[in-house]
Parts: C-alpha cells; structure tokens; sequence
C-alpha cells in the first residue's frame, strides 16, 4: 500500500511539473504552438525605419502593411518594429544603416541610392522606362531579380520590391512652363535619372528628402518639385503653393519601394520566413498599384475642379527632348562598367518586347478607349 501510494506522489509530481514547464512557456503546448514563447517558436525580430515620413499614405503606411502581413503570415515568428524617417534613422541613410547592420531592413525607392551606383536606379524606375506592372515583369520573370542580387551583395544587401505608384506626373511648378527655355536657371526638387534630365535642360536639380520639400517650395529654396502623383501630391498641400502640375511624368514611369534588407540577417532566416517575405512584398507592390490609380484619379479632379489648378501637359517639343536626353544618360550609365552594362541590356531587351506587345495590350486598349468615349 505505502509503495503504491509512493507511486501516486511522485507520478503526480510529475505532472505538476510538466505543467509548470508549459505554464512557463505562456501557455504554450503541442496543439497550441502560437502560445510558445519567444524561445519555443524561434522568434526573430528585426528592426525597420523607412525613408517617408511616418504614416503617410502610400509609402510609410505601406511600409507598415508589409510589416503587419509579415508579422500574420509567420505566426508572430518574425517581429518587425517599424519606424518613419527621421525617428532612428534619416530618410537618405537607410542604404548605409542596413548594410552596417545598424538596424535590419528599410522600406525606401532605390533611386535615392544613385550616388551609391549609377546602376541602382534601373530597379527603382528611370526615365522613358518600364509603368510599374512591366518593371514587375521584367524582376521576377526577365531576370532582373538575379542582377538585383548581383548588384546589392557588393553592398552586403538583399532586396525585394515591395511598392509602386504608377505613372508619376511631371510635377509643380509655380510659373508656366511653355517652352524648353523656361528651364533656364529652375531649381527643382527631383531625385534619381531624373535629376539628370532637369540639368541638361538647363536647370538645377536639387535632391532632398521628402520631408522637407513643402518647406523648400514655401521658401523659394526651390521653384518646382516632382513628389508623387494628385493622391499624396494633394494630401502634401503643394497645390497651396503652385498653381501649375503637369503630367505625365516621363521621369518615372513606375516609381517601384524596395524593401531592402541585410543580407547576412536574410541569410539566416528560414526558406518558410523567406518565402512569406517575398510573397508580402508582392502582394503590397499589386494592391500599391491599384490604390495609387483609384486615388489618383480621385484627387486630380478635385485638384482640378475644387482647388483651381491648372493641371497641363509639356509641350510635344518638352517631351521629345525628355525622352532624348533619358536615353542619353542610360546609355552613358551602361558604360561605365561590366555589371551597369549587363543590367542594361537586360532591362532594355525587356522594354522592347513590352514597346512591341503594348501596342496590342493596355496602351492599344486604353487609346482606343479614350477615343470611342470621346474623352
């Protein structure tokens, strides 16, 4: 009897401590994995700073998205602390404080990494280029993926696109820009190729974050500037200070976000955590897309109608001279080297299937469009 009821106390103390030991990892138990702890379900947490101003629309907040389907998708296994520009990191330091591991990943446009390499902007959007479906095309399926790659592992990166904004326009000015030489002597706000264009035209191109560009455009530190399209364009408050938009905006066709990350930090993930970041970052590129054309198209008519802006286009002439100039500069940037050389012919073999095939697709769609409807 004694020996049986030793029997009892110490299976019971067992199960006690069992108990205790899964009370300790927060509830966590074989059919309820997603109440482990941090040490049970492997949890890794990274630290993110975008280069946008902290929630705003189209950019930080989709930056915020990536991170919330990240987070839903791995089960809380990988935890993402978000942060705008400004609030760790400055907005045009990001590219430096990934690769230095100063934090793990960044949302930015690859473009403001020009001077970093004169490569990085084909994957961001250049001008006379790829809208925003084609570059997404000409990534994933054309080879643009692996040259990306290529390209930002000499810089100890790894990145994914994770946004576009369409068809930009051309941008606000606060006079009329009629000819070639009303660009005599501008100084604009434009980043990337683009700045390129406004320079050879005879103005001065000025890069600043975008931050600071209602304060810059306020003070007469700059007389034009390209932000986005009518949707955050509108919500900047630029209509309140020029009078003048035009579109399109040859310089960015396709203006794509990157969600760029360490790679030693990618290195050790997962293939599952690998893979629900990939998938995340495509699923807020489409959906950017769409809400970028359904506020746009919102926001312009209000520009138009309700605020009184004279929403225009560059004379045939302005855009000729665009385009010639874009083409120019791509192909002096293909020079300068075996990778910028290789990227280019990649991306340009790409864009002339696209050219030949739109005729029959979305461009040859939407003119005929246009004219039945007699817009």
């Amino acid at each position: 009897m004694k020996k049986n009821r030793r029997k009892f106390l110490l299976g019971s103390i067992a199960v006690a401590s069992s108990s205790l030991a899964l009370n300790c990892c927060n509830g966590g138990t074989p059919d309820k994995p997603s109440k482990a702890t941090n040490i049970k379900k492997n949890i890794i947490k990274w630290k993110m700073s975008t280069a946008f101003p902290k929630n705003f629309p189209g950019s930080d907040l989709n930056a915020q998205k990536l991170k919330s389907y990240i987070e839903k998708a791995s089960d809380g296994q990988l935890l993402i602390d978000h942060f705008g520009a400004g609030e760790i990191i400055p907005a045009f330091e990001i590219f430096d404080a990934v690769r230095n591991g100063t934090i793990d990943c960044g949302v930015s446009a690859p473009y403001y990494w020009i001077s970093k390499h004169k490569a990085i902007p084909f994957f961001c959007t250049v001008p006379g280029g790829m809208t925003g479906i084609e570059k997404f095309s000409w990534i994933n399926f054309g080879g643009g993926q692996e040259l990306w790659d290529k390209l930002y592992s000499k810089f100890n990166l790894k990145a994914i696109l994770c946004g576009n904004t369409g068809v930009q326009m051309g941008g606000w000015f606060k006079s009329e820009i009629n000819s070639l030489n009303d660009f005599n002597g501008l100084k604009m706000r434009i980043p990337g190729i683009g700045a390129e264009i406004i320079n050879r035209l005879g103005g001065t191109a000025i890069n600043i974050p975008p931050g600071e560009i209602m304060p810059a455009l306020q003070q007469g530190v700059i007389d034009a500037t390209e932000w986005v399209g009518p949707w955050v364009d509108k919500i900047s408050g630029l209509h309140k200070i020029a009078k003048y938009y035009y579109g399109p905006g040859i310089h960015e066709p396709g203006t794509a976000n990157e969600l760029i990350m360490n790679i030693n930090k990618w290195n050790l993930l997962p293939d599952n955590l690998k893979e629900i970041i990939k998938r995340s970052c495509h699923s807020v590129y489409i959906e950017s897309l769409a809400e970028f054309l359904y506020y746009n198209s919102l926001s312009l008519e209000e520009l138009r109608d309700k605020y009184n802006i004279r929403v225009l286009s560059f004379s045939t002439e302005i855009m000729k001279k665009m385009f010639e100039i874009s083409r120019n500069v791509i192909e002096e940037f293909s020079s300068l080297g075996d990778i910028h050389n290789e990227i280019y012919i990649s991306w340009h073999n790409s864009l002339t299937k696209f050219n030949n095939y739109q005729k029959f697709s979305d461009f040859g769609y939407i003119k005929e469009r246009i004219a039945a409807n007699n817009i």
